[in-house]
């Protein structure tokens, strides 16, 4: 503490000396020695105001301008985010001045000043906070725009929360060691509780961390289609740091730790992109011309709007059966929630035409041989 006390002192005689050069006391009274000491304050409050309002009006001015030559909107931001916060900054720079000009008692002014050091500290968490916010999301966009990034904007909140944490622990220990309180051991404390913590927390921990992982390796974003190793298959709705919710086809919400997701085979059907192949398999009788049955699954699909003409759809022979000639249509469509309308509008129409082609899709047939004896 000795440092700002040989500060404070300084800059309180140098006030001195100015009031003394100016103003000369002379056998000034007590109200006539406060007057100037006020009017003094209000003089320096007010330069050091016009000084932050001089300031602020330059970087509205001049920055805009400078940071127009540049090719991103970053430095914009940055710059409309920290603008008020460094006015406020001396604006409390000049209410300190004004403080040392007066004939306060010691003990009033340690306290005042103390709590101005707690605002200043605030000021500045806000301001750094405010920067790093404007690069996160702007940052995020970037990756959002392009396929393959590694940021996206589900983890924005949670670098906004990690980094805010670092702030406040940053600025609790500026403070704490501005009053002469001992850091160490409250640091030493921390440790062993959080290590403490750590081992009885530790499958919760486990699925943290494997939230931090889906969200940086990115196997699916909120909205994607997936099927689990279990067979079911939903869309996703949130990606937390405990767990991942996955609203299933049939409206029920499934909620999986992020550890058991990180740690199964999963199906993204919105990868690479939202379009999706659907298979339809008929058997048709061993009488059948298998070409004819070809062309016609294929102009059937081509019939279907929602099929896309590229790729093509496409029919292929598969198998003998044990009563039928199997045959498989495959088709494309532009999007996953899609497919089951459209497969059910192909089916429709397969027997449709199959009836009036004369195709016909056989029973399973057994025969059944009896020997007598």
């Amino acid at each position: 503490m000795s440092t700002p006390f040989s500060s404070e002192s300084l800059v309180r005689n140098l006030l001195d000396q100015l009031i003394n050069t100016f103003v000369p006391s002379g056998g000034d009274s007590g109200s006539l020695f406060w007057a100037k000491r006020l009017l003094l304050a209000l003089i320096l409050f007010a330069l050091v105001w016009l000084l932050a309002q001089g300031i602020c009006y330059l970087l509205h001015r001049w920055g805009n301008k400078l940071t127009s030559f540049t090719n991103t909107d970053l430095d914009d931001r940055i710059l409309q985010r920290i603008t008020p916060s460094i006015s406020l900054l001396l604006t409390l720079l000049g209410i300190y001045l004004a403080l040392l000009s007066l004939p306060l008692h010691e003990t009033f002014f340690r306290l005042i000043s103390s709590g101005l050091f707690v605002a200043n500290v605030v000021i500045v968490c806000v301001l750094i906070y405010r920067i790093l916010h404007e690069a996160l999301v702007w940052y995020a966009e970037r990756q959002h725009e392009g396929a393959g990034g590694v940021f996206s904007r589900q983890m924005v909140p949670m670098a906004e929360k990690v980094t805010m944490l670092f702030i406040i622990g940053a600025a609790l220990m500026v403070v704490l060691r501005h009053f002469n309180y001992d850091i160490l051991s409250l640091v030493t404390a921390l440790g062993i509780g959080s290590l403490a913590i750590g081992m009885a927390a530790k499958d919760t921990l486990a699925h943290v961390i494997s939230g931090f992982t889906l969200m940086i390796d990115r196997p699916f974003r909120i909205g994607d289609r997936i099927q689990l190793s279990g067979g079911q298959v939903g869309d996703v709705q949130d990606i937390g740091l405990r767990s991942t919710k996955i609203k299933t086809l049939d409206n029920q919400l499934l909620i999986i730790p992020n550890s058991d997701l990180c740690n199964t085979m999963l199906t993204n059907q919105a990868f690479p992109d939202n379009r999706i192949k659907g298979r339809i398999n008929v058997g048709v009788g061993y009488g059948s011309d298998v070409e004819q049955v070809k062309r016609l699954l294929v102009a059937i699909a081509l019939e279907v709007d929602e099929v896309l003409r590229e790729p093509a759809p496409e029919a292929f022979f598969v198998s003998f059966g044990d009563s039928a000639l199997n045959m498989s249509l495959f088709f494309w469509v532009e999007e996953y929630p899609r497919l089951f309308a459209t497969t059910d509008k192909i089916n429709s129409r397969i027997i449709e035409r199959f009836r009036e082609h004369g195709i016909t899709i056989p029973f399973p047939i057994r025969t059944v041989q009896i020997q007598q004896p």
